[in-house]
């Protein structure tokens, strides 16, 4: 768009706008704005007018047909990823849909957008999408799923959404980006980024860009740079030549963690062309629409430099904080009232928060009170089915004279939380390395010849029974060969039952994970979720197929817990725990997959084990 064309688009947005505030705008001078002013006059694009005493601007037809091709068609708003920095907020709540002065960062952009006459708005959701619906309703946007939202960066996400990109001028945002004053059109000039100052040092994508504002070159990390933050807009001739690239940066190898901007820097640099000219991709890249390879380099994108304190991308919870006072001490978050109340400070005393862990059955996050570290256990989803906290808690308290558990400062028997002390230079176990495995055996050791005992026994068949239920109630899809395998399952239960094999107390979820070695030597077992009376040998079982163990380890495993060869009957139970094992946590796989996790070809290898070792079992006569 040219100057004659800004003209047209501000004297559209505001008709009053005066000679002064339009050479502001376009950042000429007074004299420049009145000859652009009267040339646009002469040729019928504007004129001028008087209303109420006051002049005013009026765009004419001309003027309307200079601005079409620079109609604004839609909004593509990624809202996909987890937030990781902003936890425990985002384990409740996508960090788009986290509030600022009380107005949420992804209502308030799709409400500037409105303002700009932008109603076309897709939001590319992965995470939590559930938590968007509404906005549906309320704004009448669409929703986009990214299926590989969990293990692949921004470049999937508008891979995802390119067929509402392509052909199409549109606004490319981030819902978790907030924009002081509107800075969105009905009308837009070329493709541009967003820019913002830094004084100092930044790892931000610095820009080099000439006079008019075109990005020549950017570079990860720089001094007293702009650099590219906020929202973006992409022309359809940039989508155009830019989509082919991006699509087939998407077929090669090595790009699962790229952001899309990645493809945009590589053309520049030239290292598209040569990346996708490895993998064969170029051709087809450029066939598709981008032109020829060695003319990737002149892709149009300028920088729109933005003053300061207009743009904000909050890092981390911190900053955020220092923004808007009110979560210093008001987050409405139950984890961080929680903390706050157990330690008696304030929230903005709860520092240094960062996600540890984000699977299986709990989510954890790390954070500072003082001089100590420590963890917060935020139970899963469906977990309050799965796990009897009470139990949990009483087996924490029964083996604490073992002194083999971390050190717990508060649990909650009811809702699960759990906060305990973080080790500073720990390291899990090792499930390649034996002299991790040895010192591991010899804490379910201890803990097996402890004496110690509990009110309440690990039933395995119980449990399968339990989980099999969940699945069905909650839509959970069995395996085809359910019945059949669930028929070998209760095989080894009633021949496990007819030998009577001695229990003790078991921690029954032995993962290497849950080992954990700290710096002056000694090794801690984590999280008795599961513990109780059992058949001890299901502890070396459990570890084994959680390591992923084949037959060869497994017994390598049990001979170091032993400390000698199995006996013909020890040998049964370990293969018999396994498939046992193997079953339980594939139904458990697939009752978390209903609720919305999915946990890849955990649930295949686990299932695989029940039918290897019942088969094991059976037709070697163990």
């Amino acid at each position: 768009m040219d100057r004659h064309g800004l003209i047209c688009r501000t004297i559209l947005e505001q008709p009053d706008v005066t000679q002064r505030e339009l050479a502001r705008r376009l950042d000429v001078s007074l004299g420049t704005a009145h000859s652009l002013l009267k040339e646009c006059m002469e040729q019928e694009l504007i004129r001028e007018t008087e209303q109420d005493g006051k002049k005013k601007w009026e765009l004419l037809e001309k003027g309307r047909k200079r601005l079409a091709p620079y109609k604004v068609d839609g909004a593509l708003i990624t809202a996909a990823g987890f937030g990781s920095r902003f936890v425990p907020l985002t384990f409740e709540t996508p960090k788009g849909l986290l509030e600022v002065f009380g107005e949420r960062m992804i209502e308030r952009q799709i409400r500037q957008l409105h303002e700009a006459g932008v109603y076309d708005i897709t939001i590319a959701v992965g995470y939590l999408k559930e938590k968007f619906e509404y906005l549906i309703d309320k704004y009448d946007v669409k929703l986009l799923y990214n299926p590989e939202y969990k293990n692949k960066n921004t470049l999937a996400t508008v891979y995802h959404a390119r067929n509402i990109l392509k052909g199409r001028n549109m606004y490319l945002l981030s819902s978790d980006n907030w924009m002081r004053e509107n800075m969105y059109h009905g009308y837009e000039c070329g493709a541009w980024y967003s820019a913002a100052f830094q004084k100092g040092d930044t790892k931000e994508w610095c820009l080099t860009f000439n006079k008019k504002g075109r990005i020549q070159d950017v570079t990860v990390g720089g001094r007293d740079q702009w650099v590219m933050y906020g929202p973006v807009y992409l022309s359809r001739e940039f989508s155009e030549q830019f989509l082919p690239v991006l699509e087939a940066y998407y077929a090669a190898p090595g790009t699962e963690q790229f952001y899309w901007e990645q493809v945009y820097m590589d053309m520049l640099s030239g290292e598209a062309r040569h990346r996708l000219e490895r993998e064969g991709l170029a051709r087809a890249a450029g066939e598709a629409g981008a032109g020829p390879a060695d003319q990737w380099d002149k892709i149009e994108m300028y920088a729109n430099c933005q003053p300061d304190e207009q743009v904000y991308e909050f890092e981390n919870l911190e900053e955020l904080r220092r923004f808007d006072t009110r979560y210093q001490n008001h987050s409405d978050n139950e984890a961080m009232e929680l903390v706050s109340k157990v330690f008696n400070v304030a929230e903005s005393e709860i520092q240094d928060l960062k996600c540890l862990k984000s699977g299986m059955t709990n989510k954890s996050f790390l954070f500072r009170v003082g001089e100590r570290q420590y963890i917060c256990r935020v139970p899963g989803p469906g977990t309050e089915l799965l796990i009897n906290r009470r139990q949990e808690k009483q087996a924490y308290d029964a083996v604490q004279p073992l002194n083999l558990t971390e050190r717990v400062i508060y649990m909650d028997e009811k809702t699960g939380y759990k906060i305990a002390e973080y080790y500073e230079g720990s390291r899990n176990a090792c499930a390649a390395d034996w002299k991790d495995m040895e010192r591991c055996m010899e804490i379910l050791r201890r803990l097996h010849r402890s004496g110690i005992r509990v009110g309440h026994r690990f039933d395995i068949r119980e449990r399968i029974d339990f989980y099999a239920k969940l699945c069905r109630s909650h839509g959970g899809v069995l395996f085809e060969d359910y019945d059949q395998v669930r028929a070998w399952m209760d095989w080894l239960m009633d021949t496990l039952d007819r030998m009577e094999m001695p229990e003790c107390i078991c921690h029954i979820d032995a993962n290497v994970d849950n080992f954990l070695f700290l710096e002056d030597g000694e090794v801690k077992l984590l999280d008795w979720e599961y513990a109780g009376m059992c058949n001890p040998i299901m502890d070396i079982s459990m570890c084994a197929i959680y390591s992923y163990y084949g037959e060869e380890d497994m017994e390598r495993l049990f001979r170091l817990y032993l400390g000698r060869e199995p006996r013909q009957d020890e040998r049964f139970a370990l293969y018999a725990c396994a498939a046992l094992g193997g079953f339980l946590w594939s139904l458990w796989a697939v009752y978390k997959k209903a609720l919305g996790e999915e946990f890849g070809e955990y649930t295949l290898i686990m299932y695989r084990y029940a039918k290897t070792y019942y088969k094991k079992c059976r037709t070697e006569h163990l």
